[in-house]
């Protein structure tokens, strides 16, 4: 008997994926809860294990190819199951993208089930003409494709909509007069604040990008694809610079008795996981959220309303080879310091090895993006919406600090708050910087 391998529901709101690797072939004998291949989706790579024992008789998705929740991606025969019949039934039979993308003739139905869907820059059979003004060929701009009638054409001409970031609801993907006026509907939805919905192919980092030159005139040049994670970090910083009036403040922590107590901590610690300068950031952050309750907020323009959330979860921002991913913390004020160090520890590294899990990358409160490693003096962070603030921290440096008397060397910490000014006034931004900056120095204020 065979059983076709779908694509689970990996979190809320995902609703695709890209394979990046397969690894098993046609032919392996597999086991349950066997990795078959691994998703990247727009918020972590998963892995998509096998239901139940059994050999890989198909696999119908290839490495690059996007497969949405839902489709098949494998098919396995059961280990005990009697050899399969020669052919089933022509409607069982998904379309491999081999056949997708060499698909000339029209066809008079396409199959209902779901299926693996093909490549950005693959495209479904042509529909066959039911008008004359139907084009019999899906339209491409470079790797962009707008299968639509001329009316339609002209339709998101006389609306200012760019045809190729529509997605077309009919057969094959194909955009008609509803798509773009819903299209227009969400666009406005977005820029006022009126709700939440995004297309499944649309990439809104393109929508304020002008057609861009023939850059080969003046010289070589190449092209390699944007990863999910670099396409899903521009499409957010896009969002969040173009709705939300940000405001950048700056200040200096003298950290020079708390980096002793973390440096002779570490020495006599007998545990692996040692006390960073982010865990501490991580829980004097997470009290001062308490203190500021604004700043743990969401803004709802829709109903008018601040959204105060009860919990606090932090996000920590990781440099990863694919980019920049940000675990979350979860309940950070509810923890010590050690934990904080022992669950950051943990989630870095998963995050590294692209073994982190949606879950793990979602519900974040508030955002500290640590660059004290790599250098710089500050920086402006970009608020990651739908949170309203987020710390910027550079890399300490030993400055002349005036005691009173005299000028003595200090350990000198920048920190940079970037914060929501629709949420929060410059006199609260800085009254919060100043907490900070404040338990870093003097940890026991903590406590009061």
């Amino acid at each position: 008997m065979s059983l076709e391998v779908v694509v689970p529901e990996v979190s809320e709101g995902v609703t695709q994926g890209t394979v990046v690797s397969i690894a098993v072939a046609v032919g392996d004998e597999v086991e349950a809860d066997q990795t078959l291949l691994e998703l990247e989706t727009d918020k972590a790579v998963v892995a998509i294990p096998s239901p139940s024992a059994g050999k890989v008789k198909e696999i119908r998705v290839a490495e690059g190819d996007t497969a949405e929740v839902g489709a098949v991606i494998a098919v396995l025969e059961d280990s005990g199951a009697a050899s399969a019949p020669d052919k089933e039934p022509e409607q069982e039979d998904a379309p491999t993208a081999t056949e997708q993308s060499a698909a000339e003739q029209p066809q008079a139905e396409e199959p209902q089930q779901k299926t693996a869907a093909a490549p950005p820059t693959q495209t479904a059979a042509a529909q066959p003409a039911t008008k004359a003004e139907v084009d019999l060929h899906s339209v491409r701009r470079n790797e962009l494709v707008a299968p639509a009638a001329p009316s339609v054409r002209r339709i998101a001409r006389e609306l200012g909509v760019d045809i190729y970031q529509v997605q077309g609801s009919g057969p094959g993907g194909r955009i008609s007069e509803d798509d773009v006026r819903a299209f227009v509907r969400q666009s406005m939805q977005q820029l006022t604040g009126g709700g939440q919905a995004v297309s499944a192919a649309e990439f809104r980092g393109l929508h304020a990008q002008r057609t861009l030159p023939d850059f080969s005139k003046w010289g070589e040049v190449s092209r390699e694809s944007l990863s999910k994670i670099r396409e899903i970090t521009a499409d957010a910083m896009g969002y969040a610079w173009s709705t939300i009036p940000m405001v950048t403040q700056y200040d200096k922590a003298r950290i020079d008795d708390l980096e002793a107590f973390r440096t002779r901590y570490n020495k006599e610690s007998a545990t692996e996981v040692k006390l960073t300068m982010t865990a501490i950031l991580v829980k004097v952050c997470a009290v001062a959220l308490k203190a500021f309750p604004h700043f743990n907020s969401s803004l709802d323009l829709a109903a008018k309303e601040l959204v105060l959330k009860q919990y606090v979860h932090i996000g920590v921002a990781v440099d990863t080879p694919n980019g920049l991913m940000v675990p979350v913390i979860q309940d950070a004020d509810q923890k010590g310091i050690v934990a904080i160090a022992e669950d950051l520890s943990e989630l870095a590294a998963k995050t590294r090895e692209r073994k982190v899990s949606p879950a793990e990358l979602e519900g974040g409160t508030f955002t500290i993006s640590n660059l004290g490693g790599i250098g710089g003096t500050a920086f402006t962070p970009i608020v990651y919406a739908p949170q309203v603030a987020i710390l910027g921290v550079s890399r300490t440096a030993i400055e002349p600090v005036w005691n009173g008397q005299e000028f003595v060397p200090g350990q000198l910490m920048p920190l940079s708050l970037t914060y929501d000014h629709r949420v929060i006034d410059g006199a609260d931004g800085a009254r919060f910087l100043r907490f900070i900056c404040a338990a870093l120095e003097q940890p026991l204020k903590l406590l009061m």
